[in-house]
């Protein structure tokens, strides 16, 4: 399966809570709730035909732009990318907080990778081209600029042409866990619509439209294990304990490897004075890290953080020799030998993140290609003195 990214724009949109603050550094914080008279009634939540409707004006393009310009369906896909995207189209722009249905992302140009995917799909279809929404569990997201790095849900969309299968995906920075993207229904679909405006809405404060938008989720598919985990953390907020564990539980007994959930579980079982089962899931989520490449490079970035090199090397090896082929990996390791004095070490994973980056990412390539010149550069000098 060939991967095919659309540059410039991030792709990330799945929330999935801790009860405990995040690692990475947290959005621009909302504005304090309003006073109690103030509080608007929660809204309905749109239906599934008002979240993936097409506006008439956007059929009508799509018509005139896509359709009826050529009768190849590979065209087409083309014609529909320079549609969303290009400045006397769409011009859509990247938001993470966009989760908006067809309709509202026509509206206001702007998607993060959920509604883009939804948007994608629903005009891929009407133009005659197969795609479908695709899921991945787990992602590293790699941002350049600050090296922040840590892992979400993420959603991007399927094609299939001329039986040739190909990712459509908002991030070229993008690193799926080792299972990749699968395809799903349209009511999961749906539940992480609802997910996303539910985790947005209590980050908000807005903790009754928090509840509609996150039970709206588990009517769309009741073993959506994040809805779970999410309804649970807001539970928690409310002072519903018993109710938090029954959501913890339910989300473990349908995915009983959730990291977020066994540390929130965790969490509350200590706070409701059951240490023996906190202790527990603590245990397991010990269990799961282990052999999660993921959680082995995070706690190398947050060792590396500390200057703690030598830590920092263990656990991005071991990221490594759980997932290889992952360039993101090998440059962590290269930067943490350099800043440990061990340049030839240093070099040689510098040269491997380049391979591994592939001919498909040429930016990311000859960034990584600049960095290990300059080391070489820096070891001829170090060796001359």
């Amino acid at each position: 399966m060939s991967a095919w990214t659309v540059p410039a724009l991030l792709g990330l949109g799945l929330s999935t809570l801790l009860a405990v603050a995040p690692t990475r550094a947290a959005p621009p914080a909302p504005s304090p709730p309003l006073p109690a008279a103030s509080v608007p009634a929660p809204e309905v939540p749109p239906d599934a035909e008002q979240i993936l409707a097409i506006p008439d004006a956007l059929r009508t393009l799509l018509q005139q732009r896509v359709i009826a310009a050529t009768p190849s369906r590979e065209q087409r896909l083309e014609k529909l990318v320079q549609l969303i995207f290009d400045a006397d189209g769409m011009h859509l722009e990247y938001d993470p907080y966009a989760t908006h249905t067809l309709t509202e992302t026509w509206q206001t140009r702007r998607a993060n990778c959920l509604s883009f995917t939804l948007l994608f799909v629903g005009l891929a279809r009407a133009a005659g081209i197969d795609a479908r929404v695709q899921e991945v569990a787990q992602v590293m997201t790699w941002y350049q600029v600050e090296g922040v790095i840590y892992s979400v849900g993420h959603v991007n969309a399927g094609v299939t042409l001329n039986g040739r299968t190909a990712d459509v995906d908002l991030d070229r920075n993008v690193l799926y866990d080792r299972y990749g993207p699968r395809p799903i229904s349209e009511q999961r679909a749906l539940a992480h619509f609802y997910n996303n405006r539910g985790a947005q809405a209590m980050a908000a404060g807005d903790l009754a439209q928090a509840r509609i938008y996150l039970r709206a989720a588990l009517d769309q598919s009741s073993q959506f294990t994040p809805g779970w985990n999410n309804l649970g953390v807001l539970d928690v907020r409310e002072g519903r304990l018993p109710q938090a564990r029954r959501d913890f539980e339910m989300a473990l007994q349908l995915q009983p490897r959730h990291a977020a959930a066994l540390t929130n579980a965790s969490a509350l079982y200590t706070r409701l004075g059951e240490p023996r089962l906190a202790g527990q899931l603590a245990q397991r989520l010990q269990q799961v890290e282990r052999k999660d490449p993921f959680a082995q490079f995070r706690k190398g970035n947050q060792a590396e953080e500390r200057r703690d090199y030598a830590s920092a090397i263990s656990f991005y090896r071991k990221a490594i020799a759980l997932y290889g082929s992952a360039h993101q990996f090998h440059f962590g390791l290269a930067r943490v030998y350099f800043l440990a004095g061990d340049n030839r070490r240093a070099s040689h994973e510098m040269q491997r993140a380049r391979d591994l980056a592939g001919e498909d990412a040429g930016v990311l390539r000859a960034a990584y290609q600049a960095k290990l010149d300059s080391l070489k550069r820096w070891q001829k000098r170090t060796t001359a003195n």
